[in-house]
C-alpha cells in the first residue's frame, strides 16, 4: 500500500477567506511532506462521542489524502472512490483511524481518496444576507473544489478521472445525495454511494438567515457586526456553535442548526424534490440505511433523532413547513402500520423519519435517470445486540473500511461475530470496488443486486449472508403515502 496525507486541495481559509468559497493554494517549488495527515477543521467536542480526530483541529484544514496498492503506477487508469465523512455537519475529519485507507485500497483495484471539508458554522452558516464577504454552503463547495482537484490530478496516482465514485455516510451521505443534484458536480462524478443520507435535512435560505442571526447574536457583535467575524478567535465561533447546535434541536426536534441550504446556486431546489422530478445527475447509486439507525441517538440521548410523540410531532410540522407539498402521516397512518400499542413506536418512527424514507424517496426518483441500488445493513454483533444498538447508525462503517477493531477498547466483537464480520465485510468491499469500476455492485459467490425498479423494488439486506428481497418497504412506504407521497 502507497498513502500521501495531508495534501493542500485549496488555500487556508483564514481571515477574508474564512467565510468564501474555497480558492486554489499556493503552489509549491520544493516537495511537500506527505507523510502526515493534515490538520482537521475546528470543531467542538462532545464528551458524549470520543470520537478519536486522528489530528489536532487547525485552520488549514482543506486538504486530502490518496492510498493505492503498493503496484499502481501514473497512468494506470484505476477507478476512484472519494469518501466525504459523516458527522452531523460539525464533526468528524478524513484523518480519523476508521478511515484509513489501507485495507480498501489493498482489497481490491481502485485509488482511495479521504478529505476534509468545513464543518459547523465554518461550513453550513448563511451569512450571505449580513455583508458582502461571505458565501453560502461553503462545506458544499469545499467537496466540490476537492472533487476538481481529483479530476485535475488524480491520474498522477494511477486513477481514472473519469471513473470517480463519490461515498459517504450521514452528513457525508447528505452532502453525497445534495450534490448528485448539483450542476456544479456534473462531470465530476460518474456514481455515487450515500450511506444513511438525512437526504431530507435540507433548509430553506430563509430558515438558515434566521439561524444566522441567533448565531451572531450569541456570539456578542449583534446583527450589524457580521463584518468582525474573519477576524474573530477560532474559539469564540466554536463556543457560540456549540450553544446554537444544542439549543436548535430542543427547540425544533430533529433540525439541525448546520446543514446545506437551497440556495438556489450551488443547490437550487430541495435535493429529494429534484430527484422526484427526474432532475439528479444520470450516475449509477447505491443508497441506503441501517435497520436500527434510531438507536445510537438514544443511547447518546441527542435530540437529533426525537422519540417522543410530541417531539415526533414536532418534527413533522417543521418538515412539512420546511418542504411544501410534502405529504406526511397523519398519527393514525403511523399507529396503524407500526402496530403501536395505544403509541407509536418512537424509535421505528425517527428511523424512518430520519433516514429510511428520504432514502427511498431518492432512490424512487432518482432510478427515473440512471440505475439505482437500494440496500439495508441488518448485521450486528453479540455484543451490539446486548447492548440494544443492533445495526445502529454507523455501524456499517468499519465493514466497508475493512478497519473492524478500533483499538484494544472497541467491545463490538468481545462476545464473538469476527469470522462472520470479516466475511461481511469482504462482500461489501467487493461490491463497493465493483461499483465503482463498472456501475454494478457485484461479489463473489454472493447474491446479484438487481437495481431498485418500481416492478418489484429490490432491496439487498446486507446480514450474516446477503439476501434480496422484493419491496421490503412496502409497509412503512404505504404508511407514508406510497406512490402518493411526493412534492405537489
Amino acid at each position: 500500500m502507497r498513502c500521501w496525507l495531508g495534501i493542500r486541495y485549496a488555500a487556508a481559509p483564514v481571515g477574508e477567506l474564512r467565510w468564501r468559497a474555497p480558492q486554489p493554494p499556493q503552489p509549491w517549488r520544493e516537495p511537500a511532506d506527505a507523510t502526515r495527515v493534515g490538520p482537521v477543521c475546528p470543531q467542538p467536542t462532545d464528551p458524549r462521542i470520543p470520537l478519536d480526530l486522528g489530528a489536532p483541529q487547525g485552520a488549514d484544514c482543506l486538504s486530502l489524502n490518496v492510498w493505492t496498492s503498493s503496484d499502481t503506477e501514473p497512468g494506470a487508469g484505476k477507478p476512484v472512490l472519494v469518501w466525504v465523512h459523516g458527522g452531523a455537519y460539525v464533526l468528524g475529519s478524513s484523518a480519523q483511524p476508521l478511515y484509513h485507507g489501507g485495507v480498501l485500497a489493498r482489497s481490491g483495484d481502485a485509488v482511495i481518496v479521504t478529505l476534509n471539508y468545513r464543518l459547523g458554522p465554518l461550513g453550513f452558516l448563511d451569512l450571505s444576507g449580513f455583508g458582502d464577504g461571505f458565501e453560502t454552503n461553503l462545506g458544499l463547495r469545499d467537496v466540490l473544489f476537492a472533487l476538481q482537484w481529483v479530476r485535475d490530478n488524480i491520474a498522477a496516482f494511477g486513477g481514472d478521472p473519469n471513473r470517480v465514485t463519490l461515498f459517504g455516510e450521514s452528513a457525508g451521505g447528505g452532502i453525497v445525495t445534495t450534490l448528485l443534484t448539483s450542476p456544479a458536480a456534473a462531470g465530476l462524478v460518474s456514481a455515487a454511494i450515500a450511506q444513511s443520507s438525512p437526504a431530507t435535512s435540507i433548509y430553506s435560505q430563509e430558515r438558515a438567515q434566521r439561524v444566522a442571526g441567533t448565531f451572531l447574536d450569541l456570539l456578542g457583535v449583534g446583527r450589524d457586526g457580521a463584518h468582525r467575524l474573519p477576524e474573530l478567535p477560532t474559539a469564540a465561533i466554536l463556543d457560540a456553535a456549540k450553544r446554537l447546535f444544542d439549543r436548535i434541536p430542543r427547540q425544533t426536534p430533529g433540525m439541525l442548526a448546520f446543514a446545506p441550504i437551497v440556495d438556489g446556486d450551488v443547490v437550487p431546489a430541495h435535493p429529494v424534490r429534484s430527484a422526484r422530478e427526474g432532475r439528479s445527475l444520470p450516475v449509477p447509486l447505491i443508497i441506503g440505511t441501517n435497520k436500527h439507525e434510531a438507536a445510537l441517538f438514544r443511547l447518546l440521548k441527542s435530540p437529533l433523532m426525537p422519540i417522543t410523540p410530541q417531539a415526533l410531532r414536532a418534527m413533522f410540522e417543521t418538515i412539512a413547513a420546511e418542504q411544501p407539498g410534502l405529504q406526511l402521516p397523519s398519527p393514525e397512518q403511523l399507529r396503524t402500520v407500526y402496530q403501536g400499542r395505544g403509541k407509536v413506536p418512537g424509535m421505528r418512527v425517527a428511523r424512518d423519519v430520519g433516514f429510511r424514507m428520504p432514502s427511498i424517496w431518492f432512490a424512487e426518483g432518482h432510478s427515473q435517470v440512471a440505475p439505482v441500488y437500494l440496500y439495508r445493513f441488518d448485521f450486528c454483533t453479540p455484543m451490539l445486540r446486548l447492548l440494544r444498538l443492533g445495526a445502529a447508525h454507523a455501524t456499517e462503517l468499519p465493514y466497508v473500511w475493512g478497519n473492524l477493531v478500533q483499538g484494544p477498547k472497541d467491545p463490538t466483537f468481545r462476545l464473538g461475530g469476527l469470522r462472520t464480520g470479516r466475511a461481511v465485510s469482504a462482500r461489501i468491499r467487493a461490491r463497493w470496488l465493483s461499483f465503482a469500476a463498472d456501475g454494478v455492485p457485484a461479489a463473489p459467490s454472493a447474491p446479484r443486486w438487481r437495481p431498485y425498479t418500481a416492478a418489484d423494488r429490490a432491496t439487498l439486506v446486507i446480514d450474516a449472508e446477503d439476501h434480496l428481497v422484493t419491496d421490503l418497504d412496502r409497509p412503512i412506504r404505504e404508511a407514508w403515502g406510497g406512490e402518493v407521497l411526493s412534492f405537489g
